[in-house]
């Protein structure tokens, strides 16, 4: 079974006729696994797993499907870490909502993906569990927090992966790894049982290779949840009747600060052939501003990581979790157990959280911060009064080497730049395939919509993926 060559829709077939059975896709999953150990992209595998007893083929296309989970999603009775020491005993009681639902969709759940600790970071070079390598060259990062994801379906471990994206997360690894990745509305999934970082910025979404995958994972899990009280009650349409559309009078914003000097040349060059493509079947290109781009970094991690530092209190060595040894009183639990616990760049966001919404800083800092989002949550409302969709790179760069930026925050925060602001506006947004660099790296193209608009971004991903067809190309590393 090669998963490069598979999808959702062929899977289904094979299973309902009989030539595949569900243990053999499993067992298929796990062998890529073994033979992909040098590519660390998961954290927990259950060799013991097993497919449902009695699916229906028919009334799932999920049904004996094997898909990899992130390990910042709640699994019952499967080992759930957040890539973190404080979590590495960690295994939960209950699932989270979309591995119900996915359950019921008879999807087979067998492990879990490494990730950036706590779902902080761009490079996945932050886990407690090692760095992950990306399939394309196995000297660059697979990009984060959902690197584990994006390198298990890169390599064809499984044709579906679930993610969370709090400002890139799942778009930026699947720009390095040249694959379809999905984060969709704020409130069109349901986050309980998502390990929060963000809560006003987390989302849980879908990597796959092909976008009609994505479609039909997304299908499933979306809707609303008496669980979560932040999701919304609309109705989920079906994503996949937005697939093969006429992009034909679609009008496409791209917004001039997206296109700078400061995007690699490679990277604008990919993107623009992509734009021309559109073009050329009819859409109507405009250009736009987005005046508070430059403001963005700041703003969301000053958001994010006050947030993350509410959120982390939670993890003191008391209820759950890691305990440091040789504590003389209850103080010493709580410092040394955190101290010990959590790595060095989720105690910098807890310290820089922790600061912003401190005495005397709150309104400086963190007031500031959101006052800025409202403003940038306006520009976008201006722009999609007369736009359906707008496009861009993904990152301003192909995936940068192993090392090259881990010791330079500040850089490293910055690759989000072309990201973030999906997520403070709450937007849909995915990253599709757009090319190879000189080096042989993918190239992401961005597409966001408007809210609760993620049929047009599917519409727009699908025919980018048609004209391109880079599905068809095999990253470069796997046969190293």
């Amino acid at each position: 079974m090669d998963y490069l060559t598979e999808n959702i829709d062929s899977l289904n077939q094979k299973l309902a006729a009989g030539t595949v059975s569900a243990d053999e896709l499993l067992q298929a999953s796990l062998d890529q696994i073994d033979a992909h150990k040098n590519l660390n992209a998961w954290i927990t595998v259950d060799k013991d797993a097993k497919p449902d007893a009695d699916l229906d083929f028919k009334a799932s296309k999920l049904a004996g499907v094997p898909i990899a989970i992130k390990d910042n999603i709640v699994t019952k009775g499967l080992r759930t870490t957040a890539a973190s020491h404080i979590l590495d005993n960690f295994v939960p009681v209950y699932d989270a909502t979309v591995i119900k639902r996915l359950h019921k969709a008879q999807a087979t759940i067998f492990g879990k993906t490494n990730m950036d600790e706590f779902a902080m970071g761009s490079s996945n070079e932050n886990s407690y569990f090692g760095l992950v390598r990306n399939p394309w060259n196995l000297d660059h990062v697979p990009g984060g927090s959902s690197g584990g994801s994006a390198a298990a379906i890169a390599s064809g471990d499984v044709v579906a992966a679930l993610g969370s994206d709090t400002g890139g997360s799942i778009r930026q690894p699947a720009a390095f790894n040249g694959i379809f990745g999905i984060k969709p509305t704020y409130g069109r999934v349901s986050r309980w049982g998502l390990i929060a970082f963000g809560s006003s910025l987390d989302q849980i979404g879908v990597l796959t290779k092909r976008v009609r995958d994505a479609a039909e994972v997304l299908n499933v899990i979306a809707g609303p949840d008496d669980h979560d009280a932040t999701v919304s009650e609309r109705p989920v349409p079906d994503f996949t009747a937005a697939l093969g559309k006429d992009v034909k009078g679609l009008r496409v914003a791209v917004p001039k600060e997206y296109m700078s000097d400061a995007v690699d040349a490679d990277v604008r060059a990919a993107v623009q052939k992509q734009i021309d493509a559109l073009q050329a079947a009819g859409a109507i290109i405009n250009e736009v501003t987005l005046p508070y781009t430059k403001y963005v970094v700041p703003t969301y991690y000053l958001i994010a990581s006050s947030e993350a530092s509410s959120n982390l209190q939670r993890y003191d060595g008391i209820r759950y979790g890691f305990r440091a040894k040789d504590t003389k009183n209850l103080m010493d639990v709580y410092l040394k157990s955190r101290s010990e616990g959590f790595g060095e760049e989720v105690k910098r966001r807890i310290m820089l959280g922790s600061f912003a919404l401190s005495a005397g800083y709150y309104d400086a800092y963190f007031m500031q911060a959101s006052r800025v989002r409202t403003l940038i949550c306006r520009d976008f409302d201006n722009i999609f009064k007369d736009n359906d969709v707008i496009v861009g790179p993904t990152t301003t760069t192909p995936a940068f080497k192993i090392g090259e930026e881990i010791q330079d925050p500040v850089k490293m925060y910055n690759n989000d730049i072309l990201t973030i602001s999906a997520n403070l506006a709450g937007l849909p947004a995915a990253s599709v395939p757009a090319g190879l660099s000189d080096d042989g790296l993918p190239v992401g193209f961005q597409i966001m919509g408007q809210r609760f608009d993620e049929a047009h971004v599917f519409q727009t991903a699908d025919f980018i993926e048609c004209s391109n067809k880079f599905y068809q190309q095999k990253p470069a590393g796997l046969e190293d």
